[in-house]
């Protein structure tokens, strides 16, 4: 954490309102990213969800890792619980096995340029929530990964497997989406990049 996010949060525990819209001001394109793809149209409810989660919270935050990392751990929790409300009661969402698309989320209204940026925001959302979330953190935000592991709630060792498995089901996940083998590999072989680069889509 910043000395500058320190000194933010503290004032912000003292009462001061232009604390936590600085904080929201400067932290509102990486929550912005997190939600677009996956709630589309309903990012600035959830952002301004985490807010408040984090406004309730915000005495649990002792800044041993930093102010983005916790807010994103809140973030995420919002997100699930987003998800939970909608569902039905015969359901039981298993964010480590279900989509974005599995739960019915409309289409992204993200437009991409080029194909195989379709083809991995596509891809994205088909692959389990938590596999999306720990990838976008990793090619996006330049998460290390013991912020990943932080942010999730798990040990670093599971926060490395999840980060392989992740790609791994975005491989298959392309290679279902793609139907030109030759668009494919190409895509697979620049998949870092690729992935990288759809920071500028959805932001």
């Amino acid at each position: 954490m910043s000395s500058d996010d320190s000194a933010l949060i503290e004032a912000w525990r003292a009462g001061d309102p232009q604390a936590a819209d600085t904080l929201l001001r400067r932290y509102f394109d990486p929550l912005w990213r997190f939600f677009r793809n996956k709630v589309d149209d309903q990012a600035e409810e959830l952002i301004q969800r985490t807010m408040t989660a984090l406004l309730k919270t915000r005495e649990q935050f002792r800044g041993e890792s930093s102010f983005r990392t916790y807010l994103f751990r809140i973030a995420r929790s919002e997100l699930f619980r987003f998800y939970r409300e909608r569902q039905r009661a015969a359901e039981r969402f298993d964010f480590d096995a279900v989509s974005v698309a599995d739960m019915g989320a409309s289409p992204s209204s993200v437009v991409a340029r080029r194909e195989h940026e379709r083809a991995l925001l596509i891809a994205l959302r088909r692959i389990p929530l938590d596999s999306q979330i720990v990838l976008e953190w990793h090619y996006w935000e330049d998460l290390r990964m013991s912020d990943i592991a932080e942010a999730m709630g798990v040990p670093l060792g599971t926060a490395k497997s999840r980060i392989r498995r992740a790609r791994e089901q975005l491989e298959q996940a392309l290679q279902e989406t793609i139907e030109s083998r030759e668009q494919l590999d190409s895509t697979l072989q620049n998949l870092d990049g690729w992935a990288k680069e759809l920071r500028n889509v959805v932001g």
